[in-house]
Formats: C-alpha cells, structure tokens, sequence
C-alpha cells in the first residue's frame, strides 16, 4: 500500500479546485433560487423555522460532473465506465430539480430511479460482480440494483438537517480517496472520490446551521446514485468491507427507522421527523452538533476502511469496531432526545 506522489498530488487539487469551484458555484445558486423564488417553507415536519432556498445541490452536481470529466482525460480508460454513469446521474438530477420546483409523483420518481440503475448495471463490465461470486451473475445483479435504490432513497431521507449531507458525501468521497489510491488498486475511483469531497466541502460552508441553502432532491437523489455506484464498485473490486464501513451511519439511521416505521405501518416515502439524527436535534437543540458527531464517527469509519484493507479484511475486526461504534452514536442520539422528552 502507498501513494504514488502524482496520484496524492493530484487527490489533493482535486480536493482544493472542487471546494473553491463549489463554494463559487452555490453562492450564485442561491442567488438565482432566491431571485426564482425556489423556497422551501418550513411545516410541521420541517426541521428548519425559516424558508430557504432550495436546489443548491445543482452546484455540487455541475462541480461534480466538471471534476469527473477531467478525470476521464487523466485516465481514459480506466473511467470509461464512469462516464455511462454520470450522464444517468445527470439526467436523474434534472427529474429531481423538477421534483423540487413542484414535485412529481412517488411511481413517477422511483420508476426514473429503476431506469437508471437497471441501464447503468447493463452497461457495467461483465465480470465485476458486486457480491464476488457469492450469487449467480443474474441474482447479483437483481442484488446490486436492489442495494442501490435502497442507497438512493436513503440518502435522500437523511438529508433532513443543516450540513448532515455535506458531512457524509465529504467523508465518504475522502474515504474513497483514501481507500483507492493507498492501495493502488484504482486511480480513477481515488480521483472520483476526491472530487465529490471537495464539492461538498465547498457547499458545506452555505449549508452549515443556520443553513442559507438546502441541498434539495436535485443533490441528494443525485449523490446517492453517484456515491453508489462508485462503493458498489469498490466492492466488485473486491473490497467490500470499505464499501459497507464508509456509509454505515447512513445505512444504519436509514434501514432501522425504515424498519421501525414498517412494523408500525406507517408510509415509507411520507416526511416525518423520526431519524436518529433528527430526533437527537431536537434533543440537543442544534443541527450543527449532530452534523459534527456525525462527521467525527465517519472520520473512525474512514480510518477503519483503510484498517480492513491493510489486514486483507480476514478477521473482520474493522467492521465490528465499525458497527459498534455507529450503535454507540444511534444509543446516544436517541437518549438525548428521551431526556428531553423527560425534562418537558
């Protein structure tokens, strides 16, 4: 393992050049959506009290997208499959900033999202099976597209307060940086991965509590499907317990609330406040502290993504340290808002 100093020089530009491009690019953003008038105004599931404008995640994708297609000139071949991918991701972002100017149908939304991963799965190397011959190639990947909707809308549902997105798109993207481009084992994922960093640091300065600008459906829907595919990838390369590590707060907030609300029988797709992390801040009374918990428990995630890969990933003690510690956070996040409860 070890970087080659152009690959960590060129992590590190990317990183840099993305952030400033990002932060540029979502302060004429929100310019432009306030002058539009593309608000998103607060209701009894809001977790913010003034309106906002909405949609600032088109800055991130349009930063995004500039990164990647430099990368595609840096290393032609090895993200050939990359650039099928973007496009769908682009095209899934304009459906979703439809979305958001005046909202579409919940069959006409995730019939888009089918679409696109089924296209982007067909278009996929044969040979990179997500779940490593574990399923047949077909049932891997009916898998894979499962694992992926899933991803999508959860990342979508998370985005529920001030800078918690930003948080998990940066270290996810940092994570991914570092995971592939330590080990050699894919310069175009490491630059990819830094460039969605960076975006996300750049936005994450208008995004921060008290927010200027939300994300919007536009950014999150996008990001999902685009963090996606690069950790599925990561896992068809073989290394699946950093493609499961990276993400593990999400998925875990996500999928048992998700749960929780089924056994209660409640709507999956209808807004409510129920998250871990929505509740904590409520508890706690503060966006910001909830999105820095969080991004401290991702910086353990991400230094324990590269642990599972130095040791082969053979006892699986990365991924342990890794469930127990985002069980620790969801344990303190829902204490604090039972102690709330218990003071009111």
């Amino acid at each position: 393992m070890g970087y080659k100093p152009r690959m960590l020089a060129q992590i590190v530009i990317a990183i840099v050049l993305s952030a400033a491009a990002a932060w540029i690019a979502t302060g004429l953003t929100v310019r432009l959506l306030r002058r539009r008038q593309v608000m998103d105004h607060p209701n009894e599931r809001s977790s913010h009290a003034v309106p906002t404008p909405r949609g600032g995640g088109i800055a991130v994708i349009a930063v995004l997208a500039a990164g990647w297609l430099v990368a595609a000139g840096l290393y032609p071949e090895a993200t050939a499959a990359s650039l099928p991918v973007l496009l769908l991701g682009l095209a899934l972002a304009a459906l979703s900033f439809v979305d958001d100017l005046r909202g579409l149908p919940v069959a006409v939304r995730f019939g888009a999202q089918i679409v696109v991963v089924a296209i982007a799965i067909a278009l996929a190397p044969a040979d990179r099976l997500v779940f490593q011959g574990l399923l047949p190639p077909l049932a891997d990947h009916l898998a894979t597209g499962l694992v992926w909707l899933w991803f999508i809308n959860l990342f979508n549902f998370m985005d529920g307060i001030d800078g918690i997105a930003a948080v998990e798109t940066f270290t996810i993207g940092a994570g991914l940086a570092l995971v592939a481009g330590a080990a050699a084992m894919a310069p175009d994922m490491a630059l990819l991965g830094a460039v969605a960093a960076g975006a996300a640091a750049g936005f994450a300065w208008w995004n921060w509590q008290p927010a200027r600008v939300f994300m919007g459906d536009v950014g999150s829907v996008a990001l999902g499907f685009l963090l996606g595919w690069l950790l599925l990838d990561l896992a068809g390369r073989g290394a699946w317990q950093p493609a499961l590590i990276l993400p593990l707060y999400f998925l875990a907030d996500a999928s048992i609330t998700l749960g929780r609300r089924l056994l209660r029988g409640e709507t999956p797709w209808q807004a409510h406040r129920t998250h871990f992390y929505q509740r904590a801040a409520q508890g706690l009374g503060s966006h910001a502290l909830v999105s820095k918990l969080v991004l401290m428990l991702n910086l353990l995630l991400v230094a324990l993504a590269a642990w599972s890969l130095h040791d082969g990933g053979r006892h699986g003690a990365a991924l342990a340290v890794a469930a127990a510690a985002t069980l620790l956070l969801l344990w303190y996040f829902r204490s604090r808002r039972q102690k709330a409860n218990d003071v009111r």
